[in-house]
């Protein structure tokens, strides 16, 4: 069985699949890829199940070294990778050869990019998946990030041969960078001032340095309620925006905790999620008015022009 060692991990590398969800009541959020497009489609460029275990590289991409021959695809933010001396494009499938390391740099268009290798990685499952929750230490490669010198080997390759060709995500609804953030009305939000609602959605916010994979803390003005309340711990979900007593909303991440006390103002659509995963400390992002008919709609375009992209 092949396997590839790390030899520079980068700033931040995990093992990550779709997640485990369905575990919220004993307190254990999903996880899983924080840009779940770019894993989909990385892992269907190589012939993989969408959900097969591959590496997720954050700010700054390591370099792997191959111990057998493969075929890979880098999927997510442009990393400037190199296999040998050869440039490697994203988000189309490539073949590495025995001894060889891809490696990447700094990443720029975007937070995070993806190295799924055909097969995937073969780690012990926790809870039914691959996934490293790096808040708790469990799943992926030691419930870890990646050090110099881990050993990871590929699994058993699916009967789907790779793509033949790249794809341009572009294309897909809710994944273009820039675009508002839409969002459904959150549980308090009548709990907020007419005047702070309204700003909520009017202004760009900036994502803050303190930003994890728990929550994206955002800067800007403060959100206010329209009296002192205080909310009964209740559950909270991915992409949930809670507001907490120094008014400055965070969106709820892929570790997210499970519970929680703040007041939420809205909740980014099922659609966007994904984009989620793409911003960077300092990008500015706007938040716009969806209904929960139009979220339905955005998902299930968003699902066929996926699908489209590998006619």
């Amino acid at each position: 069985m092949s396997a590839l060692v790390v030899t520079v991990p980068g700033f931040l590398t995990t093992v990550q699949d779709l997640g485990r969800p369905g575990h919220a009541a004993a307190g254990v959020s999903a996880s899983g890829a924080a840009d779940p497009l770019a894993l989909r489609i990385g892992n269907r460029l190589v012939g993989n199940d969408d959900g097969a275990a591959a590496l997720e590289m954050t700010m700054v991409g390591g370099a792997f070294r191959f111990e057998g021959a493969g075929v890979a695809a880098l999927a997510g933010a442009a990393s400037g990778a190199r296999v040998s001396d050869r440039h490697v494009a994203t988000w189309r499938p490539f073949t590495v050869k025995a001894g060889e390391t891809v490696a990447c740099t700094a990443l720029s268009g975007g937070a995070r990019t993806y190295l799924c290798v055909r097969g995937g990685l073969s780690v012990p499952s926790f809870l039914g998946s691959a996934s490293t929750h790096l808040m708790t230490a469990m799943g992926g490669h030691q419930g870890r990030a990646l050090i110099a010198g881990d050993r990871l080997s590929f699994g058993t390759a699916a009967a789907r041969a790779p793509f033949s060709r790249g794809v341009d995500p572009a294309a897909l609804p809710g994944y273009r960078r820039g675009e508002p953030f839409r969002v459904t009305e959150g549980p308090q939000a009548a709990w907020f001032a007419a005047e702070s609602y309204a700003r909520f959605h009017e202004i760009d916010w900036r994502v803050s340095g303190a930003c994890d994979r728990m929550g994206i803390r955002l800067e800007g003005p403060e959100l206010e309620l329209n009296a002192p309340r205080e909310l009964t711990t209740e559950g909270v979900c991915l992409g949930a925006v809670q507001v907490p007593p120094g008014g400055l909303p965070i969106v709820l991440f892929v570790e997210h905790q499970t519970t929680g006390g703040y007041p939420k103002i809205a909740n980014v659509i099922a659609a966007d999620l994904a984009r989620l995963g793409t911003l960077r400390p300092r990008d500015a992002l706007r938040f716009e008015p969806a209904s929960t008919a139009a979220a339905r709609s955005l998902l299930r375009a968003q699902e066929v022009a996926l699908d489209a992209l590998f006619d």
